[in-house]
């Protein structure tokens, strides 16, 4: 199993970047998948979470309405399109996944099955 994340990169206030996570070794399609956040001396944050086929997504409060996750089955793909970045976003970011239930809200990071490596964003 591996998931690696891409796309990280230092931009300024309001500009915009969009992750990936490349998956393999799972049957990517029946995996719920999830985004998540660590700042310097933070906590790591779930940041938004997706059904395995796609169709239901939730976020967390500071990035409704900024960030969108999507899933391409097809290409074992997890996108996060992050717009109108902030400072407060500054964070390694991270992908995960999880088969079996998925419940509709964000799940720990002690749900989760699988971690990559994670994509450092920095917004200054």
């Amino acid at each position: 199993v591996q998931l690696v994340e891409s796309g990280g990169a230092s931009v300024h206030s309001g500009e915009s970047l969009e992750l990936s996570c490349q998956a393999s070794g799972f049957t990517y399609a029946t995996y719920c998948m999830g985004w998540f956040r660590q700042a310097p001396g933070q906590k790591r944050e779930a940041v938004a979470a997706i059904s395995p086929g796609g169709g239901s997504s939730i976020y967390t409060d500071p990035v409704q309405g900024r960030f969108t996750i999507s899933k391409d089955n097809a290409k074992f793909t997890l996108y996060l399109q992050m717009n109108s970045l902030k400072p407060d976003d500054t964070a390694m970011y991270y992908c995960a996944a999880r088969s079996g239930f998925c419940p509709e809200r964000l799940m720990t990071i002690g749900e989760y099955f699988y971690w990559g490596q994670g994509t450092q964003v920095t917004v200054s």
